[in-house]
């Protein structure tokens, strides 16, 4: 198999949690994007939540109209979010499941529940140009629902992963994870992860061959409270690189 480039994106919706603590004009989520940016990083990931809690609507316009490094708009499967994607054309979405009283995406995408809205609101977003992933658990019959939605990628939830107790979990749920990864290769399409990953647990997943690109956020942004936003991120791709070389 072929070892696919690693690509690092960073979620910076914990720098606008922070800002909408108080509701000040600071810290301002584009300026963070664009200090990334400077560090070279892959792509930016924001969540454009249905009860705004986080990242706002002005965020998302900021960042298309001054950001060059490519942004993945995460958003649930809604009329709303499909204007607002179809609008403002980012690079990638990526489908999420939301609930509102969660404190952030508990799980993946159930495509076996009504994946004919699905299949519509990719349909729209790939006639847009819009290149299209879902966020799903990692099992077979969710990547095969994905390919025949028509998703052009998928994004693996690590969630359950970072949270295993025991190294054996951990190395279960990574083998998981990655023959998940290698059968949506085999189907055609691109694969990305991400969910709770962080410095100590990410080594596993990042030597994943298959795996084009990890979205990591809270760690990152939490890192950068000490070390600074570049040295975080250049040290997050630092630790990927590594595992992935040392395969």
């Amino acid at each position: 198999m072929i070892t696919k480039e690693l690509k690092i994106g960073v979620n910076i919706d914990h720098v606008a949690t922070l800002r909408q603590q108080r509701f000040t004009e600071y810290p301002d989520p584009l300026t963070a994007a664009l200090l990334l940016q400077q560090y070279g990083v892959d792509s930016i990931t924001v969540h454009l939540r249905e009860d705004r809690r986080h990242i706002q609507d002005h965020d998302v316009l900021g960042l298309k109209r001054f950001l060059e490094a490519p942004i993945n708009f995460e958003m649930a499967a809604t009329d709303e979010m499909l204007r607002i994607a179809c609008s403002v054309l980012p690079a990638y979405c990526c489908l999420v499941p939301e609930k509102r009283e969660e404190l952030t995406t508990e799980g993946g995408l159930n495509l076996t529940v009504d994946p004919e809205s699905l299949t519509k609101i990719v349909k729209e977003l790939k006639n847009n140009a819009i290149r299209t992933s879902l966020f799903i658990d990692p099992y077979f019959i969710q990547v095969k629902k994905a390919r025949d939605i028509g998703a052009e990628a998928i994004e693996i939830n690590t969630g359950r992963y970072a949270e295993a107790k025991t190294l054996k979990d951990r190395l279960l749920l990574a083998n998981q994870i990655e023959l998940a990864a290698k059968l949506a290769n085999e189907l055609g399409m691109s694969v990305h992860a991400g969910h709770g990953l962080n410095y100590q647990n990410v080594m596993q997943i990042a030597k994943i061959s298959c795996i084009e690109e990890l979205n990591i956020g809270h760690s990152i942004i939490a890192r950068s409270v000490f070390d600074g936003l570049g040295s975080a991120y250049v040290e997050m791709k630092e630790v990927c690189l590594q595992a992935r070389t040392n395969d």
